[in-house]
């Protein structure tokens, strides 16, 4: 069963992780607890075959070998942290998908309560009937990937005892050959009874049942999910690497953590503590870290965290049938509400949570925020006049245009307005035109030359 501990840490007071560590059902003791006795018997024997089966010029090179592993553990050569960071962080996020992929029927029931009517035996027998081959589609994919499931439900005859199938559903079940898993062939039959169900009426609207198949394909999805997530797991290098990071650090650590005979002077080895403390500390902690990504990356065995599948079976069969069934249209009387002639009312509070109605209500954080008097005092911005200058757009087409359609008659456009001037511009350029001096003939193709 799940370990939850959830009301033991919801208030944060003093000692309040400490309690959790003396708990062994989910513990890490429990999962590690055998790992840190075989690598405590592989110390000790090296130790004692150290001390005690070594001539004086063995144990000499058995320290120069220790010396050299030394140097290794104590530095980054082997970057156990990062590695293992990055898997458990991997594998949580796994888990946690796999978890949000369960496939709950709780939207797909309430579509069915209020979009199959009837409340005749035929009606009943569609809801219950629809309800029951999306229960049968989850527990066939979890059978599939869950041991917990897969020995309760061993074989199809099972759930055929269970009453999640029929003898015929289970030969139609079987009669179609096809050589991947089919936990989608309920939700076919699931499609095909609802479309017969819009036919027969029992589905008021295209909508209705719009919203019915949309309900199922999510269902659906979550289910393929669940099956993709066992198929495709974390790469088998990865997890590899990680397993062989960690056991080859604390196998040099079996030899480079040795506690050496003081009286030779070696560096840092000044004490014989015999029992190796900080390097059963790290053990504990390394190894526990891999012990969480092992747990962890299948959620659906037999560990004390893994998913309580068969319970959440029972559970969506057992709700699923009482919302479409003996809650179809099963109202209690509307009444008015006790605070019905109150305009302003306020929820009565226990003893033990009095305290709570005297506090003051949220508003904002800058709700309550003191300003001077000085800086409560307003001030009117005073209308400055724009000036022209600076709103006219000089060095622009328009602004030499305008300023040749303003010059006198000797000008290019001869005082005309301005749109007969620049149609007389497109026309080419002859004897019709120019009826002036050259120098109308360079202004008019300075002016061309500017406009290009």
């Amino acid at each position: 069963m799940t370990v939850s501990y959830s009301l033991e840490v919801a208030n944060a007071r003093f000692g309040g992780f400490s309690k959790l560590l003396f708990r062994w059902k989910g513990s890490i003791y429990r999962l590690l607890y055998k790992e840190i006795l075989v690598y405590c018997g592989l110390y000790t024997f090296v130790s004692v075959f150290y001390r005690c089966m070594l001539t004086p010029r063995q144990q000499a090179l058995f320290e120069r070998i220790a010396l050299y592993c030394d140097q290794f553990t104590n530095t980054s050569f082997i970057p156990v942290s990062f590695v293992l960071g990055f898997y458990v962080t991997l594998a949580f996020n796994r888990w946690w998908g796999q978890y949000t992929s369960f496939p709950l029927p709780d939207n797909l029931m309430m579509v069915v309560s209020g979009s199959v009517h009837g409340v005749d035996e035929r009606g009943r027998l569609l809801r219950r009937t629809l309800l029951r081959y999306a229960n049968l589609s989850s527990v066939l994919i979890l059978r599939s990937i869950s041991t917990r499931v897969r020995k309760r439900f061993p074989s199809l005859e099972h759930i055929v005892d269970a009453g999640f199938m029929t003898t015929t559903d289970l030969e139609m079940l079987e009669s179609l050959h096809s050589d991947f898993n089919k936990y989608w062939m309920p939700l076919t039959w699931f499609s095909n009874l609802a479309a017969e169900a819009r036919e027969e009426g029992r589905v008021r609207s295209d909508v209705a049942l719009k919203l019915l198949m949309e309900e199922l394909n999510r269902y659906r999805a979550k289910c393929s999910l669940l099956f993709h997530y066992d198929w495709i797991s974390i790469p088998l290098v990865y997890t590899q690497v990680v397993t062989a990071a960690v056991y080859s650090f604390f196998a040099f650590c079996l030899i480079g953590r040795q506690f050496l005979n003081p009286e030779k002077g070696y560096k840092d080895h000044k004490l014989d503590m015999y029992v190796p403390v900080f390097t059963l500390l790290q053990f504990f902690f390394y190894a526990g870290w891999l012990k969480v990504g092992e747990l962890i990356i299948n959620p659906f065995g037999e560990d004390d965290d893994d998913f309580e599948t068969n319970q959440l079976i029972d559970r969506n069969i057992q709700v699923s049938m009482l919302a479409v069934d003996d809650m179809y249209q099963n109202l209690p009387p509307m009444v008015k509400d006790k605070h019905w002639a109150q305009a302003c009312f306020s929820v009565p509070y226990t003893q033990s949570t009095i305290g709570e109605s005297q506090r003051p209500v949220f508003n904002g954080s800058a709700y309550d925020m003191r300003m001077s008097t000085e800086e409560l005092q307003r001030h009117q911005l005073q209308d400055r006049p724009l000036n022209p200058e600076v709103l006219q757009a000089r060095g622009s087409l328009g602004a030499g245009l305008d300023g040749l359609r303003r010059e006198g008659g000797g000008g290019a456009t001869g005082g005309a307005g301005l749109p007969s001037w620049l149609e007389s511009l497109r026309r080419p350029v002859g004897e019709d035109r120019v009826n002036g001096s050259g120098d109308e003939v360079s202004a008019l193709t300075q002016v061309d030359s500017e406009s290009t």
